[in-house]
C-alpha cells in the first residue's frame, strides 16, 4: 500500500501522493496488456519497485534542473517515482526495448510528468552526459560503470557531487572489485524496515573519479 511511502517520506505533497497512489492502477491496467512487471512483483509493487526506488532519494536530493540519466529503465524504475519525487529534476528514462517505453510513457502521460522524457537507444550509442546515471542492477557494477562513465558530467552540479547511483543486492565486495575503494555504500534496509530490502544496497561512484581518464 502506497501508505508505506507516505509515512516514509512524509514531505510529499497531496499532488506526489497523489501520482504514487496512481502508479498501481496504471500499471495493473498496462501490465495485463504489455508484460513488463511480474505478476509476483506486481502483488508488492509498491515494496520492490516504487519504494525501492525512492531509496535513492534517502541519500541524496536532485536539485532543480539536475538532468539524471535510468539506464535500462524497463517499466521505468527508478526514474519515475524518483520524476514524482522530484519534480523540478530532469529525467531521461532510456531502454532498447520498445514494449517497455511504450508502457512508461503512457504511464508518465496520465501522470502528467513533464520532467521526463523518453530514448529508445542501446547505451552504446547514447552519446549525451548527465550530471547522474541511476539504474537497478542491469548488469555487474564494473560492466555498468564502463558502459555508463562516458555519459557523466564530472563537474559538482550537485551538493552530493555527481555520479553513478546503483541499486544491487549481494556480495558487493566480491562484484566491484577495484572500484571497492572509489564507491560508497548504502544498506537499504537502514532506512526501510521491510524484509525484501535487508540485502538492497545503493552504490555511488562520484563522477570525478572519472575525470582522470579523460
Amino acid at each position: 500500500m502506497p501508505e508505506r511511502i507516505f509515512r516514509y517520506f512524509p514531505s510529499l505533497t497531496d499532488s506526489q501522493k497523489d501520482k504514487i497512489s496512481a502508479l498501481k492502477p496504471l500499471y495493473d491496467e498496462w501490465n495485463s496488456r504489455i508484460n513488463v512487471i511480474s505478476r509476483k512483483d506486481m502483488d508488492n509493487f509498491y515494496i520492490h519497485h516504487v519504494l525501492h526506488s525512492l531509496s535513492i532519494a534517502k541519500v541524496i536530493n536532485f536539485n532543480p534542473g539536475i538532468r539524471i540519466l535510468d539506464f535500462g529503465t524497463g517499466g521505468g524504475f527508478p526514474g519515475i517515482p524518483l520524476a514524482i519525487f522530484f519534480p523540478a529534476a530532469e529525467f531521461t528514462l532510456l531502454d532498447s526495448i520498445e514494449k517497455k517505453l511504450r508502457v512508461t510513457k503512457a504511464v508518465a502521460g496520465e501522470l502528467h510528468l513533464d520532467n521526463v522524457r523518453f530514448i529508445r537507444k542501446r547505451i552504446e550509442d547514447e552519446k549525451s552526459r548527465f550530471d547522474f546515471v541511476v539504474s537497478r542492477a542491469v548488469t555487474s557494477f564494473p560492466e555498468f560503470v564502463k558502459l555508463t562513465s562516458k555519459n557523466l558530467v564530472c563537474d559538482n552540479s550537485s551538493s552530493t557531487g555527481n555520479g553513478i547511483l546503483y541499486l544491487k543486492g549481494g556480495d558487493l565486495e566480491k562484484e566491484t572489485g577495484s572500484l571497492i575503494n572509489k564507491i560508497k555504500i548504502w544498506e537499504i534496509r537502514f532506512f526501510f524496515s521491510e524484509p525484501y530490502f535487508e540485502t538492497k544496497k545503493i552504490i555511488y561512484l562520484p563522477a570525478e573519479f572519472f575525470k582522470k581518464e579523460r
